[in-house]
C-alpha cells in the first residue's frame, strides 16, 4: 500500500462526468454551468471520462468509445478547446473541488498517433499485425510495456496533465506492470505533489481469465502498491447477484467483512452502485425506498463514494459510451435523491468515517447492518435492501436515537430496534 495514501480521502464524494452524454451540448462550458449543483451535492472530486480525440478506425457506434484514444496529449474537439478544458478544471477549483482525468495507457485507437509513430510500443499478433489480447475490445489494440520508451512518454504525457488536473482514474490498471505506474506516481509527484491515483480493478474472474491467458493481471493487494484508491470489484458482483435474486446478501456482506483483514490499514475503496460500465443503481434497486437504502448505504460504506452523473435523479438508463444519449436529468420518471445525498454526505465528513473498525451483519437476507467504531464511539446504520419494515436485534442501550438521515426518533427496546423501511443511521457512546 501507498504509504501516502491518506485515510481522509475516504470521507470524499467523487462524481464522474462523460462529457459528451453530460449535456445536450456535450461540451466543457455546458459542464461548467452545472458546477455549482455539483459542488452542493456533496462532491470533492470531477473526475472526467476520457476527454481526448477518438480514433476513427473500427468504432464501435457512429461516435466511438471515449476509451478508444488517438492522441494522449490533445482534447477532442467535440468537448471543446484546451482553453475550454483548462477553464472548466479552474472553475472546479474555485469552488473548492479536485479535478482528475481518465488515463487509458493499456491500449490506443488503432489509428492512434502512437501506433503511426511508434509501432514497435505496442503488441504484434504472430503475423506482425496490431491486435489486442481481450476479444471484444474490437476498436483498440494493445501497448507493449516491454519497451522502456513507451515509459517515458507516457510518463511525460501525466506529468504534462498533471499541470492542469489534481489526479487520474486509470483504465484497466492492473493490466500495465505495476512498477510503471511506481515510477510514474513518483516522477509526476514531483509536478503535482498530494496527485490522487485511482485504478479501476478488476473482478476476480477478469484476473484470472487474463492469467489463463497468459496475460499480466495484478491482484489489488499487487495494485495497492501505488494506487490510493481501487474500484471494490473484488465484492461488487456479490451485490448485483443479490440484486438479481441469484446471491444472498450475506454473501455479499461477508466479502465486505474480509476486506478490512486481506487489506492494508489504510486501504481505500471506491464504493459505487453504478458507473459507465455497469448497470444504473436505479436498475438495480428500482422500487425508491429501495433505493434509498442502496444509497444510504453506499454513503456509509467505509471508502470514497461515486456518483455517476445522472444517479443523484435516479436516473435509470444508462447512457451508451458509442453514440450521442444525453443524460435525461428531467425525466417524469426520475427520483430526486440530491437532498438525501447532501445530508448522506454531511454525515461522512465525521471523522469515524476515516478512520474505523468496520464491519457488517445481515437479517433475514434484505436487511444490513454496518458500524463504524473507535474508542468508545460507534456509529450504526441499518438499511432495508427490500425497504421492508421490520424488527431486528441491535447491540445498543435501550433508549431513544435521533436518525442522523432526517432527525426522526427511533427507539431501541430490549436489545431490539423497530425499522420502518427508511435507511436509519445513528450513534451510541459507550
Amino acid at each position: 500500500m501507498s504509504s501516502a495514501s491518506s485515510k481522509e480521502i475516504r470521507k470524499k464524494v467523487m462524481y464522474q462526468i462523460f462529457v459528451r452524454n453530460f449535456s445536450k451540448e456535450g461540451t466543457f462550458k455546458a459542464v461548467e454551468k452545472e458546477l455549482d449543483r455539483i459542488k452542493d451535492l456533496g462532491v470533492d472530486i470531477v473526475w472526467f471520462a476520457p476527454i481526448h480525440p477518438i480514433g476513427e478506425k473500427c468504432r464501435k457506434g457512429s461516435l466511438g468509445s471515449p476509451y478508444a484514444i488517438s492522441d494522449y496529449r490533445k482534447i477532442n474537439p467535440e468537448y471543446g478547446t484546451i482553453d475550454d478544458f483548462k477553464s472548466v478544471v479552474d472553475a472546479i477549483h474555485d469552488l473548492g473541488m479536485n479535478c482528475i482525468i481518465d488515463v487509458v495507457y493499456n491500449h490506443t485507437s488503432p489509428d492512434s498517433v502512437l501506433a503511426k509513430e511508434h509501432p514497435e510500443w505496442f503488441y504484434h499478433k504472430p503475423d506482425g499485425s496490431f491486435g489486442n489480447r481481450v476479444g471484444d475490445w474490437t476498436d483498440i489494440i494493445d501497448l507493449d510495456y516491454s519497451n522502456k520508451d513507451l515509459w517515458d512518454y507516457q510518463i511525460e504525457t501525466l506529468k504534462m496533465w498533471a499541470e492542469i488536473v489534481d489526479g487520474f482514474r486509470c483504465d484497466v490498471a492492473p493490466l500495465v506492470p505495476v512498477d510503471f505506474w511506481l515510477k510514474a506516481r513518483t516522477e509526476v509527484e514531483v509536478v503535482r505533489p498530494g496527485c490522487i491515483w485511482l485504478s479501476e480493478s478488476i473482478d476476480p474472474g477478469f484476473i484470472l481469465q487474463m492469467r489463463d491467458l497468459g496475460i499480466i493481471a495484478q491482484s489489488d493487494c499487487e495494485m495497492y502498491r501505488a494506487f490510493d484508491i481501487l474500484y471494490d470489484y473484488d465484492i461488487y458482483g456479490y451485490l448485483t447477484e443479490y440484486a438479481a435474486g441469484c446471491g444472498s446478501l450475506d454473501d455479499y456482506s461477508e466479502a465486505i467483512n474480509r476486506q478490512e483483514y486481506i487489506y492494508p490499514d489504510n486501504y481505500v475503496k471506491l464504493r459505487f452502485l453504478e458507473n459507465h460500465d455497469q448497470p444504473r443503481a436505479r436498475f438495480l434497486f428500482p422500487k425508491e425506498r429501495a433505493l434509498r437504502n442502496a444509497t444510504a448505504f453506499l454513503y456509509f460504506q467505509k471508502g470514497m463514494t461515486l456518483i455517476y452523473a445522472g444517479q443523484e435523479m435516479g436516473v435509470a438508463h444508462l447512457p451508451s459510451l458509442f453514440e450521442k444519449d444525453t443524460v435525461d436529468f428531467k425525466a417524469k420518471d426520475n427520483l430526486d435523491l440530491s437532498d438525501l445525498m447532501k445530508r448522506l454526505y454531511e454525515i461522512k465528513q465525521d471523522e469515524l468515517f476515516a478512520d474505523s473498525t468496520y464491519r457488517t451483519k445481515t437479517y433475514e437476507d434484505n436487511v444490513l447492518k454496518a458500524i463504524h467504531s473507535r474508542g468508545k464511539r460507534k456509529i450504526i446504520g441499518i438499511f432495508s435492501f427490500k425497504g421492508e419494515a421490520g424488527i431486528i436485534p441491535i447491540n445498543a442501550p435501550d433508549g431513544v436515537y435521533e436518525n442522523l438521515i432526517d432527525g426522526s426518533s427511533i427507539e431501541v427496546m430490549h436489545g431490539y430496534i423497530s425499522l420502518s423501511g427508511e435507511p436509519v443511521i445513528f450513534e451510541v457512546s459507550r
